[in-house]
């Protein structure tokens, strides 16, 4: 009888609100992480319970920005000896400032079956954590990446555009490890002899399996003002590589920028061809009679005459020379004046062109077409002295008035 009322009696107590274990906590992958960097945060829960319903609000701060990069799982798992119901959220975080971060407490509310199959409501809050972040390593905007790439796209050879020709830019960033508005903004690339139009930015934050990827892309629409060449310049991006330490730079990179064959007037209209002919009729006369000369000297003289004659008629390397300055390769340039000089004989100084190549210290407004341009006058000048230079008993090679005060000493 006694034993009977015990069992009616144990029957009737109301059972505790949760015998069961349930624990709560955030764990993160980093001690001494960097302004701006990621830090990726495992929220973990370890539950002795059924559970039907579940709600986590991860909490705002103004000391970081946070995204969840993962889709919460739910899965069991054998934790000392016992079958436990697992949760796990991946979130990262970006510290905005330097100094202690604090994140949390966190709280997940529960409900969960009881025994005797009734709903219970419960609450599991995780402790909070403290990051030591440290100040970003350079005087730059905090920018911390895993990788960074950046693309520069042009629609054409931005040194040969032809008349009313439009330049399309459109620059590409992308940055894993980060969130776009740490992305540098766009730069500023007007210039006083361009005319520039610019199309929104796209700015996006995209999820992926190794992390969010921050992505912005620029483009301009560019044409020239006034034609004359000119270099855009180029604008560097530091970011911090997460992986080596280091500061890195992202380079975008000065490029040409004018119409092809500058120094001819766009507007102007075709000269007659007679206009040409009559042009062309004292230099056909002077290289007949350079032809007539050379035809009445004898074989060594022929020979000198031929080389001091090959000096004035013009360069195959001439072109080769323009078409490098325009595309502003400077070692294609130099081996087209080796070759040129080697073949008309001549020397002309080259030392600011050297410099640019090779030197540390790079002129930045170094203009290789400018450049061009003095090199093949002051070249010019330079095969002109050489040919009408004076050699004793060689009168035929010497400039007209030359022969006629000869001429007038002998009377």
């Amino acid at each position: 009888m006694v034993r009977l009322l015990l069992i009616c009696l144990a029957l009737l107590m109301p059972a505790p609100a949760m015998s069961q274990e349930a624990r709560l906590m955030i764990l993160h992958d980093h001690g001494n992480p960097v302004q701006s960097e990621m830090v990726r945060l495992r929220i973990r829960g370890e539950y002795d319970l059924t559970i039907s319903l579940e709600d986590m609000q991860f909490p705002n701060s103004s000391a970081y920005d946070w995204i969840q990069i993962a889709r919460d799982d739910w899965h069991k798992e054998r934790v000392n000896g016992r079958l436990l119901q697992i949760f796990e959220r991946q979130v990262a975080v970006f510290p905005r400032q330097p100094g202690p971060v604090t994140v949390g407490p966190l709280s997940h509310d529960l409900t969960y079956v009881t025994a005797g199959g009734g709903r219970e409501n419960t609450t599991v809050t995780a402790p909070e954590i403290t990051l030591n972040v440290q100040p970003f390593p350079a005087d730059h905007p905090a920018l911390s990446a895993r990788d960074l790439t950046l693309t520069d796209e042009l629609s054409a050879r931005p040194g040969a555009l032809k008349k009313d020709e439009v330049l399309t830019r459109r620059v590409t960033i992308e940055a894993l490890g980060t969130l776009a508005h740490y992305l540098p903004p766009r730069p500023d690339i007007r210039q006083p002899w361009m005319i520039s139009y610019t199309k929104p930015e796209i700015r996006e934050t995209v999820l992926t399996e190794d992390g969010p990827v921050a992505r912005v892309e620029w483009e301009w629409q560019m044409r020239p003002h006034t034609g004359e060449p000119a270099i855009l310049p180029g604008i560097g991006f530091p970011w911090f590589d997460t992986d080596s330490r280091q500061i890195r730079i992202a380079p975008l990179k000065p490029i040409p920028f004018g119409f092809a064959g500058f120094g001819t007037n766009f507007g102007a209209t075709q000269a007659p061809a007679s206009v040409w002919l009559l042009a062309g009729v004292p230099l056909l006369s002077f290289l007949v009679t350079l032809l007539v000369l050379l035809l009445r000297r004898r074989p060594a003289r022929r020979r000198q005459l031929r080389l001091r004659l090959r000096r004035l008629l013009p360069s195959p390397h001439v072109r080769a020379m323009k078409a490098a300055a325009r595309r502003g390769d400077l070692p294609d340039l130099r081996k087209a004046i080796a070759l040129h000089e080697d073949r008309s004989g001549t020397s002309t100084d080259t030392s600011r062109l050297d410099r640019q190549i090779y030197a540390c210290d790079h002129q930045a407004d170094f203009n290789p077409t400018v450049w061009l341009q003095s090199y093949l006058a002051a070249n010019r000048s330079a095969r002109w002295r050489m040919f009408w230079r004076d050699h004793p008993g060689d009168d035929s090679l010497s400039p007209p008035h030359a022969a006629t005060r000869r001429e007038n000493r002998h009377v």
